[in-house]
């Protein structure tokens, strides 16, 4: 079943469908530092335009749609505009190709944020304009540690089957969870990157450095480490605020907003690789981020859809179009 990729990043949904069987024969990312480690891990084409610009008619005929639009007007650690900010209306920009293409399905991921109550009308809104497109809409907030990714990440997923089809979808079941410990235990030793936080050529495996630099009060005014034996925090699109690695033991607290590293381990504290992070995100090992600055590579691990996730979400709706590929 051949489907396209809209706000495509790495390619983190893209992998999850290929590896359920759909085929990804048509991609678009407009974010240039991201071009090379897509081209680099897919064989799919990728449109390099602004998908404001990009024609109906340059999109080719597909059984099904995916993607993220941008999220950052929806976070809950953002300014929390929605739908008022240009980057939410990028969702008119996924409704408008979607009704030209009029695919059997689409799948549309998004922050928890967007759930929240500010929010609730503009959602009301999408969901009127994925039905009036034509659309059976099923959304639900899913948390990626259900499903085989090793980290506490809960999205908004938006699933929608064309009307005519009369599908009876289910949503994945929930499967065991999986500890860092068995998702990044066997690593080796990872490297700090070099000076002005730039790539580190040297790395025993790649993609197995790490950010250098202070953490902010923000970053201490929390517990920032999860023990081998749980899941990671969510992986952020900003290096600086990545987890910190299970070797350390967790932050003393001081006072309310207030966290120390704990005294004589301070050695300990670092921030988790970007393959570390990567293999929390459940990207396979083969899967090479191609950057200079690490600040690029976190953002393309941290902005990506969970393999896994991804892969579950996928085989629910094969399963709901009667296995048919």
């Amino acid at each position: 079943m051949r489907i396209i990729s809209l706000f495509s990043g790495a390619g983190g949904m893209d992998l999850g469908f290929a590896k359920a069987g759909f085929e990804v024969i048509w991609a678009n990312e407009y974010d240039k530092s991201i071009w090379s480690t897509y081209e680099a891990n897919h064989t799919t084409i990728l449109n390099r335009c602004d998908i404001r610009s990009v024609s109906c008619a340059d999109v080719p005929e597909c059984d099904g749609i995916i993607g993220g639009p941008p999220c950052q007007s929806w976070s809950e650690a953002g300014k929390s505009k929605g739908i008022e900010d240009s980057r939410g209306q990028l969702f008119y920009e996924f409704i408008r190709i979607l009704k030209d293409k009029n695919p059997k399905f689409f799948v549309a991921e998004n922050v928890s944020g967007m759930m929240a109550q500010p929010h609730q009308e503009a959602v009301k809104n999408i969901t009127g304009l994925f039905e009036s497109a034509g659309y059976v809409v099923h959304i639900k907030m899913l948390n990626a540690a259900d499903f085989g990714v090793p980290q506490d990440r809960k999205r908004v997923f938006y699933v929608g089957f064309r009307q005519d089809l009369a599908v009876e979808f289910v949503w994945p079941s929930a499967l065991p969870r999986i500890t860092l410990r068995e998702a990044i235990g066997d690593l080796p030793s990872a490297l700090p990157a070099q000076a002005k936080n730039k790539r580190n050529p040297v790395c025993p495996v790649p993609n197995h450095e790490y950010m250098k630099g202070g953490f902010s009060s923000m970053y201490m005014s929390r517990n920032r480490v999860r023990g081998w034996d749980e899941q990671s925090f969510t992986i952020q699109a900003g290096g600086r605020h990545a987890p910190t690695h299970p070797q350390a033991p967790p932050m003393t607290f001081i006072a309310k907003d207030q966290r120390i590293f704990a005294v004589g381990q301070e050695h300990l504290y670092r921030r988790l690789s970007i393959r570390e992070c990567a293999r929390i995100q459940t990207f396979p090992d083969d899967f090479f981020f191609k950057y200079e600055y690490l600040a690029d590579g976190y953002k393309m691990v941290g902005n990506a859809v969970p393999v896994e996730l991804a892969y579950n979400v996928a085989l629910a709706i094969r399963a709901g179009l009667g296995g048919e590929i």
